[in-house]
């Protein structure tokens, strides 16, 4: 099975610039038509902090060698189909689509430890079935007080679930008492839950 049978060229996802929740959504959205059967290994994660600044590096956006950008947060979608098997396609990075987990966390969060406390990066891991039924946004984030757009949104409609016209801040939001669905994580944690070394996967079966 390759590494990215679940979208087989990224040209072929739906993509809009700083609308990354919604191309998230999208990819969600094709699982579930396309390998219905792989859905419930597949999550969305947002990276975010209490002050919304987040350091990521090897973004198409960012600046520099190391292309570094600061984001208030950040969403890409992973597939973990085995213990010692799980892949991030992030639809913003200049890292390969997609990137064994071990790499793009290396690569893209590299250490909290050399970062002040407020750029600390925080995950809310939410199984993709959920985030599809959950997630809804009016795209009022977008737009200027005079209503023009800060960015052109996507061509399709606004995605709305029964349930709430606009809560893309509770995804956002990685307090511990906070309304987003999931579980939120450190950087240790989100690591700990998601990477398995191949040899330690394979001593675990013996």
């Amino acid at each position: 099975m390759s590494t990215d049978f679940l979208f087989p060229k990224i040209a072929d996802c739906s993509y809009v610039s700083c609308y990354c929740e919604e191309n998230v959504w999208k990819l969600c959205e094709q699982v579930k038509y396309t390998h219905p059967e792989e859905l419930s290994k597949c999550y969305a994660v947002f990276v975010s902090n209490e002050g919304r600044t987040v350091p990521l590096w090897r973004q198409k956006a960012g600046r520099g060698d190391d292309q570094v950008v600061i984001w208030d947060y950040h969403v890409f979608f992973m597939h973990n189909p085995a213990p010692s098997r799980c892949l991030v396609f992030d639809l913003d990075t200049t890292l390969p689509f997609p990137t064994y987990f071990h790499k793009y966390v290396t690569e893209t969060f590299r250490s909290d430890l050399a970062l002040r406390p407020e750029h600390h990066r925080f995950f809310r891991v939410i199984p993709a079935d959920v985030y599809l039924a959950e997630f809804s946004s009016d795209r009022r984030h977008m737009r200027r007080p005079d209503g023009s757009w800060i960015k052109p949104p996507p061509l399709y409609p606004p995605i709305l679930s029964s349930t709430n016209m606009h809560c893309l801040g509770d995804f956002i939001c990685m307090s511990a008492g906070g309304k987003g669905p999931g579980s939120v994580y450190s950087l240790s944690e989100f690591v700990q839950q998601f990477y398995k070394s191949p040899h330690v996967t394979a001593a675990q079966q013996k």
